[in-house]
């Protein structure tokens, strides 16, 4: 298939925000979600930039049925382990399901890990829903695993009034 990757601009936001969307009706997550086109230029695009992305891209001819030619994304940024030094950590990887199968979401997350590898990050890490079981299985093709199983840490998270509380002297 025909595509290409590039790094994200702030044109990109409009269908940054359809595909977030998309990406979370497929979770089951839609309700949740809270993220704007504004959200994104002003985070993605800013001095600090508080993540990076990637466009996967197809020429005029082979865009979508709904006219799209921006078919997929992924959104990383830079973190740090105390116990391993500098990672890069990949918040989503999508691609539009009916181009799904023709190596874009790899290519995608082979940037991603490029990009983590020039940085001179030791690890890349994301997370993934226990139910999606083809990404589970694409992510294990790749070479990853499931730190869960094997450190047994879990992902906590504090937000909402509890995250305010918290952050009460």
């Amino acid at each position: 298939m025909d595509f290409t990757l590039r790094a994200a601009n702030v044109d990109d936001c409009k269908d940054i925000a359809r595909m977030i969307m998309e990406l979370s009706e497929y979770e089951k997550l839609a309700h949740k979600m809270k993220i704007t086109q504004k959200d994104l230029e002003q985070d993605g695009f800013c001095k600090n930039p508080f993540f990076h992305g990637i466009i996967a891209e197809v020429p005029e001819h082979l865009k979508s049925k709904e006219g799209h030619t921006k078919i997929g994304y992924a959104i990383y940024f830079y973190s740090w382990s105390s116990s391993s030094g500098r990672a890069i950590y990949m918040e989503d990887l999508y691609v539009m399901p009916e181009f799904r199968g023709k190596g874009i979401g790899k290519a995608l997350m082979s940037k991603v890990a490029q990009l983590g590898l020039a940085a001179g990050c030791t690890q890349l890490n994301f997370t993934v829903l226990d139910w999606n079981k083809p990404s589970l299985e694409f992510y294990f093709h790749q070479g990853c695993y499931d730190f869960t199983a094997e450190s047994g840490y879990h992902l906590m998270r504090c937000e909402g009034e509890a995250l305010e509380k918290l952050a009460q002297p």
